[in-house]
């Protein structure tokens, strides 16, 4: 790897905003520095990229450097510390190959998809870089005589900004998830102890629980499509009427005691939420109705 005259001083890539909040920064612990793993059969080129990169610093974190001196070091090294962000894998090394075997088993036996890897290769003329691209899930390509220090510097920078976004959306994900997954088991307790019926914003029925199956003695399949004003007996309060079509317009939520019927004909007295969810302009998208016998 070349490191040019003008390269020498390293001092450029300090980050100007953590240097100058340092000291009211003193007390706080600092924080963890990115991991990037050097992979590479030859000690010079790890002690050289080690170098080059000594003073990089981004987002406020320097850099902690990891090595190893072959592909299954690499995956060992891997398997032990999955949040390295950043890869610098030679191509060869134990074999012509050994670096891109390891690019795809990080992807495919590691399922490793977050971090970074950048591939490095002395000898350009034995490896086909458009179609290396192409076949492997990799982030970038150098030939290492023209990856300056300047050219480095900025691979790696880059390299981490990509580690660090997909890092975010990825436990923005696994928050939703976890928030979907409380959110279904809330349903679920509901479901055990209360009446729920979903209408479409048309005021037909699209869902309904077991639970008022059995109070209704109607299957789903029959109340399913069905106007729910028809579970009532007839004639329906034409006041209580008026104030449900109030409230549930303005975006509120409905409550009262109600009266539905058995498919035995006997009347069944419920207390009933029903409340609007919304789209963004304010329009209503369905009704949930939760309710208890009384």
């Amino acid at each position: 790897m070349d490191v040019q005259d003008d390269d020498s001083s390293t001092d450029w890539m300090i980050d100007d905003e953590s240097a100058a909040n340092a000291g009211d920064d003193a007390q706080a612990a600092p924080p963890p520095p990115w991991k990037v793993l050097i992979v590479d059969d030859d000690v010079d080129v790890h002690v050289v990229t080690k170098f080059s990169l000594s003073n990089a610093c981004y987002l406020g974190r320097r850099l902690c450097f990891l090595h190893a001196y072959s592909g299954e070091e690499a995956l060992t090294t891997l398997r032990n510390s999955p949040d390295v962000a950043l890869v610098l894998l030679d191509v060869i090394m134990e074999t012509s190959d050994a670096g891109l075997r390891v690019a795809r088993q990080i992807r495919e036996q590691l399922d490793n998809r977050l971090v970074r890897i950048v591939l490095r290769t002395g000898q350009p003329g034995q490896a086909l870089e458009h179609s290396i691209i192409l076949d492997y899930d990799i982030n970038d390509f150098w030939c290492k005589t023209d990856l300056t220090t300047r050219k480095l510097f900025t691979t790696v920078i880059s390299s981490l900004r990509s580690y660090a976004d997909l890092d975010a959306a990825q436990r923005r994900i696994q928050a939703l998830s976890q928030a979907l997954a409380h959110e279904r088991q809330l349903l679920a307790a509901v479901n055990q102890h209360a009446l729920t019926m979903t209408l479409n914003n048309k005021g037909k029925i699209v869902e309904v629980n077991d639970r008022l199956c059995q109070l209704l003695l109607q299957p789903r399949e029959q109340l399913v499509g069905r106007d729910p004003s028809l579970l009532h007996p007839a004639p329906y309060p034409a006041d209580q009427l008026a104030d449900a079509l109030r409230t549930l317009g303005e975006g509120a939520a409905w409550t009262d005691v109600i009266d539905a019927i058995s498919s035995d004909g006997k009347a069944v007295r419920l207390r009933a939420t029903v409340t609007p969810t919304l789209d963004t302009n304010g329009k209503p998208l369905q009704y949930i109705v939760v309710a208890t016998q009384l």
